[in-house]
């Protein structure tokens, strides 16, 4: 087992965050603040101190709050303990003497600061909510406190409030990514874990489009064609500027807007090609451009940020065209940019890159619907 244990700090830059190797000075003390990035000094005061150190070959990592001695000290503490667990051929504990002293108060509250800092205000809001729900099950004080009982105890707490399987699971997700970030693993089974039915994604069919686009303004019809042939995010559409779109090239670009505080999910900006039908309703609007830099800007040439006014312009139009509100929201647009793509024969990863899914499985969701009425056409014609 390795014996030595490093300190790093979590930090934003621009190429995201990153774990940066601190600072320290000629009496080996740490510069607070002070980090390693691409070879440079930085000063940067957000985000907290970890130590790392192996298990055999897996990097473990522990989160050590925000004051720089405190961390040094604790880089000491856990290297001792390593030197400790090597001579003594024992590695069961690696992580334990490090928490015997965080109370998991301390431990959310420093968990919340720093995704608060660097995740959106949902993630921020989810997280928050989770893990305060966590405090409310739990009467254990520190970390290494916490058993696979007090897990269990967290889920029956969660149904006790009548929550769905769904938001039961990813409040318990939030508690494992939580729990993984101080060190703690492998304390819940796999059975363990709420179970919930993963539902298909719904798309709208062609002939709902062509009634609702019917019954649309011209601002309303290219704002939910862009939705629908861009298959951007909500967000993404609101912070979409003139200069993330080229008409000549026919694709829209998703970057990051800092000084708007609108960064991509993941981090990842991308590109994606848009058909002639939209680049055709965009040039139209670009005409009647008010020197604002977004795409679809309100009055006073901000972003459109209320998602519940978007939605109610949404099921008003289908409301107008004699459809059911009821089955059209925003993110239904999106699922249909995906269902159609793969049934033109876009082949998965493509379609994944235009989502700006993180893994495939994501994307393969939209398999099976895709699939639907054109394999029943086969069939019948099959055993015609």
């Amino acid at each position: 087992m390795n014996r030595e244990a490093s300190l790093s700090k979590r930090v934003l830059t621009s190429k995201g965050l990153r774990y940066c190797p601190v600072v320290t000075s000629k009496n080996g003390r740490i510069k607070p603040d002070t980090v390693i990035v691409d070879g440079q000094e930085e000063q940067h005061p957000e985000g907290a101190y970890y130590i790392s150190w192996y298990v055999g070959r897996k990097l473990m990592r522990l989160s050590v709050g925000k004051d720089a001695a405190d961390a040094s000290a604790r880089r000491l503490s856990k290297e001792a303990d390593l030197r400790g667990s090597c001579d003594s051929n024992d590695d069961s504990n690696d992580a334990r003497p490090t928490l015997n002293k965080i109370r998991i108060v301390d431990a959310i509250d420093e968990y919340l600061s720093e995704t608060k800092m660097t995740r959106t205000s949902a993630t921020h809001s989810a997280y928050e909510l989770a893990l305060r729900n966590f405090t409310d099950s739990c009467s254990k004080t520190l970390l290494h406190e916490i058993t696979r009982a007090d897990l269990l105890g967290y889920i029956k707490h969660l149904r006790d409030q009548k929550l769905s399987d769904r938001t039961c699971h990813n409040r318990f997700e939030h508690l494992m990514t939580f729990l993984k970030a101080n060190g703690i693993e492998k304390l819940a089974k796999k059975r363990d874990w709420p179970k919930f039915v993963q539902q298909e994604p719904e798309s709208y069919e062609n002939d709902d489009l062509e009634k609702f686009f019917a019954a649309c303004d011209e601002e309303e019809k290219v704002f939910f064609e862009f939705y629908l042939m861009t298959g951007f995010r909500k967000k993404e559409v609101t912070y979409c500027c003139w200069n993330d779109i080229n008409l000549k090239q026919n694709v829209v670009r998703v970057t990051a807007k800092p000084e708007h505080g609108f960064r991509p999910k993941d981090w990842e900006e991308r590109e994606v090609p848009i058909p002639d039908r939209l680049v055709n309703s965009l040039k139209q609007w670009a005409k009647s451009r008010d020197g604002s830099p977004f795409v679809f800007p309100t009055r006073n040439g901000t972003p459109r940020k209320h998602r519940t006014q978007l939605l109610e312009l949404c099921k008003g139009i289908a409301e107008r065209a004699g459809l059911d509100p009821n089955d059209f929201w925003l993110h239904k647009f999106r699922a249909t940019f995906a269902t159609k793509h793969l049934q033109a024969g876009v082949d998965l990863r493509t379609v994944q890159l235009w989502l700006g899914h993180k893994d495939l499985e994501s994307t393969m969701r939209y398999l099976k619907p895709a699939r639907g009425k054109d394999v029943l056409t086969k069939v019948n014609a099959t055993f015609a």
